[in-house]
C-alpha cells in the first residue's frame, strides 16, 4: 500500500510541470476548437458568397439579354444607313441597295435582296426572317388587277412630295397619318400623343424616332408625306457657355455626361461645331441629332 501511494507523491517541481502540461492541453484544445469553428463559419460564408456571385452573374446575363436590340419585321426596301448598320451590313452593301432603289426598282424577295446587296449567306440567314414584303408580293393568288392597283397605291403612298405639298406634322390628324404605309390606328395615336406631350409640338422631323414602335422605314414613309413646317421657337443653350445644371435639362444628358461635356470643352478650348459632341466620353451618339435641337454655338 505504501508502495502504491508512493506513485502519487510528487515534488513541487513535478506538480508545477503537471499543472503546466494540463494548461497547455486545455489551451491547445480551446485553440483547436476555435479554429475548427472559424473554418466551418468561413466555409459557410464562402458558400454564401459564391451563391451570391452566381445570382448576380445570372441577373447580369438577364439584363444583357433585355438590353439587346430587338428586330421587328421591316420592308428591306426601306433600309436606311442607320438601320443597315445596326443589322450588320457594310457601307458598300447599303450603298448597293440605295443605288438599286434610286432607279425606282423594288426588292421583292430574299434572294433578290442578296443579289442586289451581295451580303453573305450568314448575315442573310440572320436578318431575312424579319423581312416583310407587301401582300401583293407575298400572296401570289392576288389577281393581276388587284396586284396592279396595290402596286400603284403602294408607290403613291411612299412617293416623296415637295415641301409645299407636304402636310404640317404639327397639324396632321390621326386619319391623315393612317394613309401612310405602315401606320395604323395605334401608331397614329402614339404620334399624336407624343406631339401633345411636347410644349409646342414637334421641333423637327427627327423627333419621330422617339415615338415608340416607329421603324426607320416607316419614319421615312411619314417624312415623304409630312414635315414640320412651323417649328416652335425654343430657347437654345449655348454649348460653349452652358453650365452643368443647364445641360442636364436637355433630354438624354445626365450629370455625368454634362461634366464630361464641360471637361471636353475646357480641354479643346471650346467646341467648334455641335458634331464635336461625339468626342465626349459616353455621349449618346445615337441621340445627337435630337440633342442638337436644343443647343447652339
Amino acid at each position: 500500500m505504501k508502495n502504491f501511494k508512493s506513485y502519487f507523491l510528487f515534488t513541487n517541481k513535478q506538480r508545477s510541470g503537471f499543472f503546466l502540461l494540463i494548461i497547455i492541453i486545455v489551451v491547445f484544445q480551446f485553440t483547436y476548437f476555435k479554429l475548427s469553428s472559424k473554418n466551418s463559419n468561413q466555409s459557410i460564408e464562402n458558400d454564401q458568397i459564391e451563391s451570391f456571385i452566381r445570382e448576380v452573374d445570372s441577373l447580369k446575363k438577364l439584363k444583357l439579354v433585355e438590353q439587346e436590340p430587338k428586330i421587328y419585321p421591316f420592308n428591306p426596301n426601306y433600309i436606311t444607313d442607320y438601320k443597315g448598320y445596326s443589322l450588320g451590313m457594310s457601307i458598300q452593301e447599303i450603298d448597293r441597295l440605295h443605288a438599286f432603289r434610286a432607279k425606282e426598282q423594288w426588292v421583292n424577295s430574299t434572294k433578290q435582296f442578296q443579289e442586289v446587296t451581295n451580303i453573305s449567306d450568314s448575315l442573310l440567314n440572320v436578318i431575312s426572317p424579319y423581312f416583310k414584303f407587301p401582300d401583293w408580293v407575298t400572296n401570289p393568288s392576288v389577281s393581276n388587277k388587284n396586284k396592279n392597283t396595290t402596286t400603284t397605291n403602294y408607290n403613291n403612298n411612299n412617293h416623296s412630295k415637295t415641301f409645299a405639298q407636304k402636310i404640317d406634322l404639327n397639324q396632321a390628324t390621326a386619319q391623315q397619318l393612317q394613309k401612310v404605309y405602315g401606320i395604323g390606328e395605334k401608331l397614329s395615336q402614339r404620334i399624336i400623343d407624343f406631339r401633345n406631350k411636347q410644349p409646342n409640338g414637334f421641333i423637327a422631323d427627327i423627333q419621330l424616332s422617339e415615338v415608340y414602335g416607329l421603324a426607320p422605314e416607316v419614319i421615312e414613309n411619314i417624312t415623304n408625306q409630312f414635315t414640320v413646317k412651323n417649328p416652335p421657337n425654343i430657347q437654345k443653350l449655348n454649348l460653349n457657355m452652358a453650365s452643368v445644371e443647364e445641360l442636364v435639362t436637355i433630354k438624354y444628358i445626365d450629370y455625368e455626361i454634362a461634366y464630361e461635356i464641360i471637361e471636353t470643352r475646357i480641354l479643346h478650348d471650346g467646341f467648334k461645331s455641335l458634331d464635336e459632341l461625339t468626342k465626349v466620353k459616353d455621349f449618346p451618339v445615337h441621340k445627337l441629332e435630337i440633342i442638337k435641337l436644343y443647343l447652339t454655338l
